[in-house]
């Protein structure tokens, strides 16, 4: 093909030759007025990821261009994630340029939890990653929930520079972009493609915003220390909550074990008995079992009733690996990254994490 054609979805060149590579359209596909890779239609009408082959550097040599850029960089977290879906290293790819943080899926965080705290929350949270924030913004991509006044605040910073928008995968980019064609856009039709696993969109794709300026949605990085790269699909839908997360209370004695399904488990080890309230999605199942047992349980039941993983992909999942902390601040959560979090409601305590080798674990005050 002599001049390249790219697909309206993700943003690859397109090519008609290699089924299983990046791009593939069958021939009939390029007479449509909209071309569209062969990934891009399954996700599309049957919502059917394809994986691809892209490494890391394929992903960063796209964002490294950005530094030399004069551009507003929105930079989009997942709040119910926001340890594992942050993009370590981000200084080094934006250069000068100013950082709009978007706080994405506003909607799963219990109803009480006041927005300004979110936001105070999350611009300490960045300052203490090395990133200093020009401002805080929390929306819904998915519910359409506030998408307008984050668009009001892009539009307020931008100084009609390009606007660059960033994220690990995952955080709802692209969802985000969508919202923004259908709220200000005549033309709904070529919107970008969407989806909920790891790595959709694949190149940068360019939205003008006027005669001079245009948006820029770019690929999601992979952050491996995510719990959704050791199980399946079906599994990552369980865990990656879908509504508002119902907090579960469990009042313990020392001496007692929760596992989250059979990906993670947290030991309470000693201290006062009391509460602990798990943030999880509401459909990844909780068990409680005395510590003296745990390990021999686990053994036995993991893909089992300790599950997800499926039985097949218990193989597949590291060894969990074992994070211990003495808790000295009432109200502090042990945090799963991509899993979600338990808080801890009263001191001294202390307790042990365990989450598959390379998953991040940490502390930090309680949210909520």
């Amino acid at each position: 093909m002599s001049n390249p054609i790219f697909c309206e979805g993700c943003g690859v060149p397109i090519q008609t030759e290699k089924t299983d590579r990046l791009g593939y359209a069958p021939p009939s596909a390029l007479n449509r007025e909209q071309v569209i890779c062969q990934r891009c239609f399954r996700l599309k009408h049957y919502n059917e990821i394809q994986d691809v082959s892209l490494t890391d550097d394929d992903y960063r040599k796209i964002l490294s261009g950005i530094g030399s850029k004069d551009a507003l960089i929105v930079k989009v977290v997942d709040i119910f994630d926001f340890s594992g879906s942050w993009l370590t290293g981000i200084h080094r790819f934006v250069g000068k340029n100013k950082i709009l943080l978007i706080g994405n899926k506003l909607d799963l965080l219990p109803k009480s939890v006041k927005p300004n705290k979110i936001k105070h929350w999350m611009k300490y949270e960045a300052k203490q990653l090395g990133v200093k924030v020009i401002d805080v913004e929390l929306m819904s991509a998915e519910k359409g929930m506030r998408v307008k006044e984050v668009a009001a605040t892009i539009e307020e910073y931008r100084n009609d520079k390009d606007v660059y928008i960033v994220g690990a995968t995952n955080v709802g980019k692209s969802t985000f972009i969508n919202q923004l064609i259908k709220e200000f856009s005549e033309e709904t039709s070529s919107l970008i493609t969407t989806s909920h696993y790891p790595g959709t969109t694949l190149d940068l794709i360019e939205i003008p915003l006027d005669q001079k300026s245009s948006l820029y949605d770019t690929p999601g990085i992979i952050n491996h220390h995510q719990i959704a790269h050791y199980i399946n699909k079906k599994d990552l839908k369980k865990i990656t909550p879908k509504k508002e997360v119902k907090p579960k209370v469990y009042q313990l004695n020392d001496g007692q074990t929760l596992f989250l399904g059979g990906l993670a488990r947290f030991d309470f080890e000693a201290g006062p008995k009391q509460s602990f309230i798990c943030y999880l999605s509401n459909e990844l199942p909780i068990h409680r079992t005395k510590l003296e047992k745990a390990s021999d349980l686990y053994d036995k039941q993991v893909g089992e009733l300790l599950s997800p993983p499926d039985p097949e992909d218990v193989e597949l999942l590291p060894t969990l690996t074992k994070h211990e902390f003495t808790i000295k601040e009432d109200k502090t959560d042990i945090v799963f990254s991509g899993l979600g979090w338990i808080t801890v409601s009263s001191v001294p305590a202390r307790v042990a994490a365990y989450a598959p080798e390379g998953v991040g674990v940490y502390v930090r005050s309680a949210l909520i």
